[in-house]
């Protein structure tokens, strides 16, 4: 549904042109210094119109702090924060209702809902709701001082060289993917446990809740098809379990083994793209030429490295939590 975690959860809540849009936090133990100062740098990383390719939507993204947090300090009860959205144009939505959206939500959230969804900017679909990841993420990270996490865009229309990737979306007026490569250092072994709660199977979930994402891979991932077990293994070297290469990504068995954790997401095109598209016009029943307007990322893997590592921090604070690894602060 919209929740996620066992001990240190999250609650997401809002659509993208209502009135906010926000996250529930619960488990963050008391007494963790906290202000909005703690999520600000990562909720600028996260903003539109930063970058070539990326939407001129500007919203403030300001962290309004509803509970959980007194004296500067967390209590031990839910964290509540409020996004506010200001910068809307919903007639961008109204004017092209007809059509729904190839490579969105528009189609499937009609029939599950019946037409009572709110559709304006993809609504509780949109990739807006991400802000309350990224400001429950910060927070994660705060509670693993030790854990570095870092996330960044590798390539761009298949090119490693990222602003040829965006040119080439930019001269055929359409949109475009890429692949974001995730890095963790610092992780104690042992976290996850074997089959369904494997370390991979716990960050993939949260990781599929990203908007946009259609695949990852952990370690050399998909290239490890191509190897032979020899190439393959990671030859353990000293008693700590470090290895001499990472094939494995830092996980073996579904458990964490110390070393670092690589794993890379496949971001798809933006699917609202200035392109004219041939798709179903839903009050005359035939398929029609049409373009989408209003305003939208070139290329959505541009914003994703902030959000990923958001998320990983997630899926690693409730895991580490599980294990017992985090203490009390009071």
């Amino acid at each position: 549904m919209n929740s996620f975690g066992r001990i240190f959860s999250v609650h997401i809540f809002g659509e993208s042109h209502g009135e906010s849009v926000g996250i529930v936090i619960d488990g963050c133990p008391a007494g963790l210094v906290l202000s909005d100062a703690d999520m600000l740098p990562d909720l600028e990383r996260r903003k539109g119109g930063k970058q070539k390719g990326t939407t001129p939507r500007q919203e403030a993204d300001y962290p309004l702090i509803k509970s959980g947090v007194f004296n500067g300090k967390t209590t031990g009860a839910p964290i509540t924060i409020f996004f506010e959205n200001n910068n809307i144009r919903s007639s961008d939505y109204e004017k092209q209702r007809s059509f729904p959206r190839p490579g969105h939500a528009d189609m499937v959230a009609h029939q599950k809902y019946g037409g009572h969804e709110d559709y304006r900017g993809g609504g509780h679909f949109s990739a807006r709701l991400t802000t309350g990841l990224v400001a429950a993420g910060a927070i994660a990270k705060k509670l693993m001082p030790g854990v570095s996490i870092h996330a960044a865009v590798t390539e761009i229309g298949g090119e490693a060289d990222l602003d040829i990737g965006l040119q080439r979306a930019i001269d055929a007026k359409d949109s475009v993917g890429g692949i974001v490569e995730c890095r963790v250092n610092g992780l104690p072994a042992s976290l996850g446990e074997p089959f369904f709660d494997s370390a991979e199977s716990i960050i993939a979930h949260i990781v599929f809740a990203i908007p946009a994402v259609k695949g990852i891979e952990f370690g050399s991932g998909f290239a490890a098809s191509k190897m032979f077990g020899t190439e393959h293994n990671d030859a353990i070297e000293n008693m700590e379990g470090r290895t001499r290469t990472n094939h494995a990504g830092g996980i073996v068995g579904g458990i964490t083994n110390g070393n670092e954790l690589i794993f890379r997401i496949s971001i798809k095109p933006t699917a609202s793209t200035p392109k004219e598209q041939n798709s179903l016009n839903w009050e005359t029943g035939q398929t029609e030429d049409f373009s989408i307007k209003g305003r939208h990322d070139l290329c959505v893997a541009l914003r994703a490295p902030v959000i990923l590592e958001a998320a990983t921090a997630l899926a690693l604070i409730d895991l580490m939590m599980m294990e017992q690894r985090v203490r009390r602060i009071v």
